[in-house]
């Protein structure tokens, strides 16, 4: 593919996350205060979209309860820092089972939900974007399986465009991005199409740039689309999404570590991903910027 470098690049910083970070770093944000105060310090830092997650408060482990993604939405809303407010609609699809002879019935540790559920927070909180996994996959974190069928999908975007909301593609595999494109030529997912290319995930694509340039060449052109990986290449990404085009995510969803031994915050992450940005000879877009490019409504505190 020939080289065609974004010169004006936004950033998504991915705050917290779903996984089993909790306990590996004091950074990783539990709370809606905490989860908002680190949003916005990564706002100030250059991120023009926050990416969030909820956890219950004194486990630290994910959660989707609406009342504590109302209260993150307020801070974050209320707050005087200006940035596009991502909410995640992965959560009620984990599909676990007892062992490989009891295949015949989920774990009790499952935690499976009907689209109504899965989206509730999103109808109600109605963030400028919200994410859309599109295909199944097995994930490496404790033996589960993400399940995500194509009825289920378009029952998910179907409430989520009807709550005025911007869908984010979350794309693992070449897979995900052909049923992406199937819901995009039905109308399920409307114009302008945002695609987030989530790279080195087990057991997703990998990382090499080989299958992260298969990836970029399954994306429409006229698609707005962002890469990330995880863990010690999250850095290298941001450069190579910007050298073929996208746009960038980083945070401690997806990487734990500023240096090696040296944890970070999610505002030094984006100052990395902003440095390597800027020196490359690209733009940092603003929030204004990001939602007249990908005609999102701006959202006014909630009433309380």
């Amino acid at each position: 593919m020939p080289l065609a470098m974004n010169r004006e690049v936004f950033i998504t910083c991915a705050v917290t996350g779903s996984g089993g970070t909790q306990d590996k770093s004091p950074h990783v944000p539990r709370s809606p205060a905490q989860i908002a105060e680190s949003a916005i310090a990564a706002a100030k830092a250059g991120a023009a979209v926050v990416h969030c997650h909820v956890r219950d408060p004194e486990s630290g482990k994910p959660s989707r309860d609406p009342a504590l993604y109302r209260e993150l939405t307020e801070r974050i809303r209320d707050s005087a820092t200006d940035v596009v407010l991502n909410l995640t609609a992965g959560m009620g699809g984990d599909l676990l089972f007892d062992g490989t002879e009891n295949m015949n019935r989920m774990s009790p540790r499952s935690d499976m939900a009907g689209a109504a559920a899965r989206v509730a927070h999103v109808v109600e909180c109605r963030p400028e974007i919200c994410t859309l996994d599109c295909g199944t996959m097995n994930f490496a974190e404790a033996d589960y399986v993400m399940v995500n069928t194509p009825g289920m999908l378009r029952d998910m975007a179907s409430r989520m465009i009807a709550a005025g909301v911007r869908i984010e593609i979350e794309a693992f595999d070449t897979g995900h991005l052909w049923f992406a494109k199937q819901l995009a030529s039905e109308g399920t997912i409307p114009d302008p199409v945002l695609v987030q290319l989530c790279m080195g995930v087990p057991w997703g694509a990998p990382d090499d740039l080989n299958t992260f340039l298969a990836m970029v060449n399954n994306v429409p052109a006229d698609w707005h689309w962002s890469a990330f990986s995880i863990g010690r290449n999250q850095m290298a990404y941001a450069a190579a999404a910007v050298l073929a085009g996208g746009n960038v995510r980083v945070g401690l969803e997806d990487n734990l570590w500023l240096d090696k031994g040296v944890l970070a915050t999610n505002a030094q992450l984006v100052e990395r991903a902003a440095s390597i940005i800027i020196n490359m000879g690209a733009r940092l877009l603003t929030p204004a910027e990001v939602r007249a490019k990908l005609k999102l409504e701006k959202r006014a505190p909630l009433a309380k």
